[in-house]
């Protein structure tokens, strides 16, 4: 016999989960990623573990070809990332229309926080843009840091 368990059913049982939590007094929910604004891919275990330690070869071989791909100013769209902005727009709808609800009913600091906090939200990237965001952000602290030690460098520092 063989159990496939579809996702809808993990998640229910993550939802159930939660609620038997919080029925012994335990604050927990079982909230989606993307309702959180994340847009994280699933990586399977030994790559997500390795990446962690700063040891998959997997994930240094995407930076890799991601990096090569900025070089070349050729960054392959991903297929998924249609269905990334689609899902983002339905979590937006649906945060905005929890912001609407809670100010017609005299909530307007909660309305407002809601706003902000989708306001704040990170833009949906697919794991290439991730990758490359990554990498110009370290390109950004290179040059930062090397822009730092030039001035520190060219600094006269005062004799006694």
């Amino acid at each position: 016999m063989r159990l496939n368990i579809r996702k809808a059913t993990l998640r229910e049982w993550r939802r159930e989960f939660a609620r038997h939590l919080r029925e012994q007094g335990i604050a927990a929910n079982a909230t989606e990623r993307a309702v959180r604004g994340e847009s994280r891919t699933h990586k399977t275990d030994g790559i997500y573990r390795a990446t962690l330690r700063g040891d998959s070869t997997y994930t240094r071989a995407r930076a890799e070809s991601v990096a090569a791909e900025l070089l070349n100013s050729n960054l392959r769209s991903e297929p998924g990332k249609s269905k990334l902005i689609e899902t983002r727009k339905d979590v937006e709808r649906g945060w905005r229309a929890t912001s609407d609800i809670l100010r017609a009913q005299g909530h307007a600091e909660l309305a407002a926080r809601i706003h902000r906090f989708v306001a704040q939200m990170s833009p949906p990237r697919t794991e290439n843009e991730q990758l490359a965001h990554g990498v110009l952000e370290r390109v950004r602290q290179e040059r930062t840091l090397d822009a730092s030690r030039r001035t520190l460098s060219s600094a006269k520092l005062p004799t006694r």
